[in-house]
């Protein structure tokens, strides 16, 4: 019997029987599941791309290890081949995707009837650096924050979700401006900064605007306690470029080594084993096919609408991004972390775990 799984957006999808050969792939043997996966291996997602796709690797390679995945229609144990797929519209030909990594606002207006996420919404990624300020002693918290966003629409979004909780935990920016995306000199930014006294810093933008910032900071002698960053911060490529000053800058993330579910040391002790570096994504990618996995097996069969009608409004426990409980929309909601720098290291503090990391604030740069 052949069965098809196929990917789209940063997700897994669902394909059975002859439909694959619509698209030009290959016909895939009898006896196996093959899961299909977009992944995009060049370009400015390519460090996404490829922690997505060896994590998927990874789970594959696992789950064969295993001995596959029970098909009760099979009555036997299939094993799963993973193929690297361009996206496809599952919508149109009613197939089932399971998707993480794409914000709830995004996904929610278009009703999809055929795909569930698990992921975190953007306003609680905004609100974590207020949540940890907060919980700081009263003279580590900032006096004059300032806010530096990319000038593009995922920019303009996330600082929005920035002023409202700013607003909301009596903070106001010192300095709240739009961030230049690709340009080589950041002075006018930094020296205004410098101006208003700026303490903390939160930021939206790119790995190398990122690194390109925290260079001309330490140039132009801009210190300041608490530097947060999205999107820019959490890739290894930052703390290779900047090497210790790096240092006590705090990233957000999808997940967490630290975090104390079962297979979560595992994994990313692998990857780092692997690649000489920390991940903060491979979890949640990993824990996307292990939910497609135990769905299939939960059922019995690669049916697109048993797969979907199993996911949508179940429950998954015991992931390595811990429980996770799909509404009737097929929405499970995870949280977005906060990790520090630390010698090349990514030391999760928020969520707290029990004896884990403690956040530092930053050290002027003349005294490190």
């Amino acid at each position: 019997m052949t069965m098809v799984l196929r990917g789209m957006l940063a997700g897994l999808i669902l394909w059975c029987g002859l439909a694959l050969g619509l698209f030009g792939a290959a016909q895939a043997a009898d006896g196996e599941i093959v899961i299909g996966a977009p992944v995009s291996l060049t370009g400015p997602l390519a460090a996404d791309g490829q922690e997505q796709r060896w994590a998927y690797e990874l789970a594959v390679k696992d789950i064969n290890e295993a001995g596959g995945i029970f098909i009760k229609e099979a009555g036997k144990k299939l094993p799963v081949r993973l193929v690297v797929a361009g996206a496809i519209v599952a919508e149109k030909y009613k197939k089932f995707y399971m998707m993480t990594t794409c914000f709830p606002f995004m996904w929610s207006p278009q009703n999809f009837k055929w795909s569930a996420l698990f992921f975190f919404t953007a306003p609680s990624a905004a609100e974590v650096p207020f949540k940890i300020w907060n919980d700081l002693p009263e003279a580590d918290r900032p006096k004059n924050p300032a806010l530096l966003s990319e000038d593009t629409p995922d920019g303009h979004g996330f600082g929005e979700g920035f002023r409202a909780f700013a607003k909301q935990y009596g903070y106001t920016f010192a300095v709240d401006e739009p961030w230049a995306v690709g340009a080589k000199d950041y002075s006018a930014n930094i020296l205004k900064m410098k101006a208003n006294n700026v303490d903390a810093l939160l930021i939206f933008g790119s790995p190398s605007d990122s690194i390109t910032l925290v260079r001309q900071m330490k140039e132009l002698g801009l210190s300041v306690k608490y530097l947060h960053g999205w999107k820019g911060t959490w890739t290894g490529e930052f703390a290779e470029a900047l090497g210790s000053d790096s240092d006590y800058v705090i990233s957000d993330g999808f997940w967490s080594q630290d975090f104390p579910f079962t297979g979560s040391k595992e994994l990313g002790e692998c990857y780092t084993a692997e690649f000489h570096k920390p991940s903060v994504t491979i979890g949640a990618f990993y824990a996307n096919a292990q939910v497609l996995f135990r769905a299939i097996e939960r059922v019995g069969t690669t049916d697109s609408a048993a797969v979907r009608d199993a996911v949508v409004g179940g429950e998954y426990k015991d992931t390595v991004v811990g429980d996770l409980q799909f509404n009737d929309a097929g929405l499970a909601l995870i949280e977005s972390t906060a990790n520090q720098w630390w010698e090349k290291q990514q030391m999760l503090f928020y969520p707290p775990v029990d004896g884990g990391w403690q956040v530092k604030m930053m050290k002027p740069w003349g005294e490190r």
